[in-house]
Order: C-alpha cells, then structure tokens, then sequence
C-alpha cells in the first residue's frame, strides 16, 4: 500500500474518531441539560466527520477510476470507523431531542 493511501486511512480514522468522541460528548452534555454546548458538540462533530467523509469520496472516486489497489485491512478499518461515527451522530441528535423532551 503506498504512503498516501495510508495517510488518507489515517486521514479518515482520525477525523471520524473525533467526529465519533464530540457525539457521545454532545450526549453526555444533554444528559446534564447542556442543550447549547451539546449543539455545539454536534456542530464540531459534524465537521470532524464530513472532512473524513470527504477523503473518503476522494478514495471512492479513485477506486472507481482504476487508481486504487483492492481493498485492505487499513481501509476496512477505516471504511467501520466511519460508519460508526454517522450511526453515533444519528443517534447523539436523537439523543438531545429525546433528553429535551423529558425533562421538558
């Protein structure tokens, strides 16, 4: 696999990892009834994740053109870590909506 593969994975995992970490903070802060800094969490979640969704299309549009190697453990790997983060921001956000909503 050559470097630049590598630092995209890597690029990825690391960006979803924070995308992934301000969720569940972004939970943790609705559970206490910090609706505003949850938001806020959600929003830098938000970010972290659509600069790692984005050199993930940038994978997806080379391996589509030819210009990749098959599939590997570090891009498996990242290709999870990214579909985790967006089931956690799904659920953070549903998460503060529900939390609003019971303690009214």
């Amino acid at each position: 696999m050559d470097d630049e593969l590598v630092m995209v994975a890597f690029n990825i995992i690391a960006n979803v990892g924070d995308a992934r970490s301000s969720y569940i903070n972004a939970i943790d802060l609705a559970e206490q009834g910090k609706y505003e800094e949850a938001e806020q969490k959600i929003e830098e979640a938000k970010k972290a994740f659509n600069e790692g969704h984005a050199a993930h299309q940038g994978l997806l549009t080379k391996f589509a053109n030819g210009e990749l190697p098959p599939m590997n453990i570090l891009l498996t790997h990242a290709e999870d870590q990214l579909m985790s983060a967006e089931s956690f921001g799904i659920l953070a956000e549903r998460f503060i909506t529900l939390y609003k909503k019971v303690n009214g």
